[in-house]
C-alpha cells in the first residue's frame, strides 16, 4: 500500500470518528496527527481539505445521492465520498488524477464497506467529476 494510500485511510479514520464523536474534524485532526511523516501530513492535508470545503463538497455529494440523504448515508461511506470529491476539485492541486482519486475510494470501499457501496460510491463520484470536469 502506497504512503498515499495509508494517508487516505488515515484521513477516512480521523473523518470517521469526527462523525461518530460529533466533534470538528479539524480540531480532530490536529489531535491525532503527532507526526510529521509523509503519512501523517497528506491525511491532515485531506482533513483539512475537507473541513475548509466542507459545505461545497457536502452539496455536492448530496445532489448526486440519488434518493439518499448525505445524513442517511453510512458513515465510512459518507467519508470516503467528502475524502475522494475534495480531491477531485482539487485535482490540479494535488497533482492526482480524477481516476486515481476514484480508484482509491473504491478501494477503501471494497475494503471497509458494504459489497454494494463500491458500485454506489462509483456512481456518485462518477457523476461529481463528470460535473466538475
Amino acid at each position: 500500500m502506497s504512503a498515499r494510500s495509508k494517508g487516505r485511510k488515515r484521513a477516512l479514520d480521523i473523518l470517521y470518528e469526527s462523525d461518530i464523536k460529533s466533534v470538528n474534524p479539524l480540531w480532530l485532526v490536529k489531535e491525532r496527527t503527532t507526526t510529521g511523516d509523509e503519512i501523517a501530513l497528506f491525511a491532515a492535508s485531506l482533513v483539512e481539505g475537507y473541513g475548509n470545503h466542507a459545505q461545497q463538497i457536502d452539496s455536492l455529494i448530496d445532489k448526486h445521492a440519488k434518493n439518499w440523504d448525505l445524513d442517511r448515508l453510512a458513515s465510512v461511506d459518507r467519508n470516503i465520498l467528502r475524502i475522494a470529491t475534495y480531491e477531485i476539485i482539487n485535482s490540479a492541486l494535488r497533482e492526482v488524477p480524477i481516476s486515481v482519486a476514484i480508484d482509491e475510494a473504491l478501494e477503501l470501499a471494497t475494503t471497509l464497506s458494504t459489497d454494494d457501496s463500491p458500485q454506489y460510491i462509483h456512481g456518485i463520484l462518477s457523476a461529481i467529476a463528470e460535473e466538475i470536469g
